[in-house]
């Protein structure tokens, strides 16, 4: 049943490129779970449209199945490369083995990702502090987590 459901799943990708799968689990009861994302996001219709790809081509006699077919959430992490490019511009919580970074997203490679913020430093003579521009070029290899962070205005 999952190489008919990737084959339908991949038809229906193909005729919609610029969304794209994030997750694809089928547990042992044959509850299928999609998990899509898209470059301009992902609405309700495009969830319905993918679903009704997959469910109108299974034989519901042949297989009892449930189907679920949801966007990637904005709580999720940020796993593919095709995330971040979406994300250019918008803040991010990025987490490595090392250290954690806040910024914005300002650039995104094929290897790595750039966030830039601003923070508050001692003056380098007589005292106070000062504003300056700090940047973090970070590999994929070195990220644990990256997630959008969501504000509200």
């Amino acid at each position: 049943m999952r190489k008919k459901v990737e084959e339908l799943l991949a038809d229906a990708l193909a005729e919609r490129p610029e969304l794209f799968l994030i997750d694809l689990s089928i547990s042992e009861t044959n509850q299928i779970r999609v998990i899509i994302d898209g470059d301009e996001g992902v609405k309700v219709q495009d969830c319905i449209e993918i679903s009704r790809a997959i469910e109108h081509n299974l034989d519901r006699e042949e297989h009892d199945f449930s189907l679920e077919v949801l966007s990637a959430g904005v709580s999720e992490p940020l796993n593919m490369v095709r995330q971040y490019q979406k994300n250019v511009g918008r803040k991010l919580k990025v987490k490595t083995s090392e250290e954690k970074f806040e910024g914005s997203l300002v650039n995104v490679s094929d290897d790595e990702i750039t966030l830039q913020w601003k923070a508050r430093e001692p003056k380098p003579v007589g005292k106070g502090k000062v504003t300056v521009q700090k940047e973090a070029v970070i590999p994929y290899s070195d990220i644990v987590e990256a997630k959008v962070m969501v504000t509200f205005n």
